[in-house]
């Protein structure tokens, strides 16, 4: 079998990441690493070509696919001068600044006629499977509510994380993931946004933002992210008329929640509680309430570059497609909008505003 060339620009924290996914692959070949900081290309494995630009390493290499993993405003040059040499690419999240640029992304892709994808890998996160399962496969009837929560202890954000104009923040960087996470699970198009973007105690960027999301077909979408709740938490819920499913952490522990029957009255006798004097939120009856075990999936982050490899083979379309991404982005310029303005954003059809 011919081994496929695989270069990667950009050899920070992410490249150091692909150039060990890309090990885990006997028909790949990690051939060349291209970085303008020297420093971060003292560790490259044996054999691993390294350049100190782009340029000179598209020069040099005939390379089947790249990964593009430089700072966010440089992902436009890059995908440029990828594309225009002929190369597949993959590139990091988020994959432009705005939709004017990704727009050119995919010109670019289209007219040399290479494959362009954006690495999204958290579509195989395992409590997310896990919950798009119980959505695909209606486990809690018909839906109303989906929650995605993430909540951090660090607070302050780091590195380049820090500067706006190198899209910091925590909207460019988790918020791209959970946003692209409700849109792939949730099959209707979206009918508004409404947002509350902060920066709580980070001076130039947000660290906390809350996103609702309303879809055409009556659920809403709940995000919120805080890295400064000082209560560590990555959770799920989604609420039905059949149930409620809930995860507390990555590695998906939870459960679905049912009820035995539905009250037909509330009972007219009124109990104290530890929530005083309350008939609707009092202790539920022995029995009343049941468990199920969630969905079991199999989900792992290799699965994104296993998909690829078959798309570049022609045996499936690209996992993630860059009209996918588009929307993504749109949402979150419309997640800024709303937090400017106070306002729902309203979208049309197709996911267009």
């Amino acid at each position: 079998m011919k081994k496929i060339k695989a270069g990667i620009v950009g050899y920070g924290f992410m490249g150091h990441c692909h150039g060990e996914m890309l090990g885990t692959f006997d028909e790949v070949v990690f051939a060349a690493a291209a970085d303008t900081n020297p420093e971060q290309l003292k560790d490259v494995p044996q054999g691993v070509h390294a350049y100190g630009t782009i340029d000179e390493m598209l020069k040099t290499e005939e390379l089947d696919f790249i990964i593009i993993a430089t700072p966010n405003p440089s992902h436009l040059e890059m995908v440029e001068k990828s594309a225009k040499a002929g190369i597949h690419i993959i590139c990091e999240k988020p994959a432009a600044m705005s939709i004017e640029e990704f727009d050119k992304m995919t010109a670019a892709a289209k007219e040399n006629q290479v494959i362009f994808t954006v690495h999204q890998q958290r579509r195989w996160d395992k409590d997310f499977r896990i919950m798009k399962e119980v959505y695909d496969r209606r486990l809690v009837g018909d839906m109303y509510v989906i929650k995605s929560q993430l909540y951090g202890i660090n607070g302050n954000m780091h590195d380049w994380h820090i500067y706006p104009e190198m899209g910091g923040g925590m909207l460019y960087d988790w918020g791209v993931h959970l946003i692209d996470q409700i849109l792939f699970m949730v099959d209707s198009e979206i009918d508004s946004v409404f947002a509350d973007v902060r920066n709580v105690i980070n001076r130039d960027v947000d660290d906390y933002f809350h996103i609702l999301i309303k879809f055409k077909n009556k659920i809403t979408a709940d995000m919120e992210l805080g890295t400064y709740y000082l209560t560590p938490k990555r959770a799920w819920f989604i609420g039905g008329t059949g149930g409620s499913a809930m995860i507390d952490g990555f590695g998906g522990e939870g459960k679905i929640v049912r009820t035995t029957h539905l009250l037909e009255n509330v009972p007219g006798k009124i109990t104290m509680t530890a929530a005083g004097p309350t008939r609707s939120f009092g202790p539920p009856a022995p029995g009343l309430l049941i468990e199920e075990d969630l969905p079991i999936t199999n989900a792992e982050h290799r699965q994104y570059m296993v998909h690829f490899l078959k798309a570049l083979h022609g045996e499936e379309e690209l996992a993630v497609k860059p009209e996918e991404v588009r929307v993504v982005l749109d949402v979150m310029e419309a997640v800024r909008e709303s937090a400017r303005t106070g306002e729902a954003v309203r979208f049309k059809n197709n996911n267009q505003r």
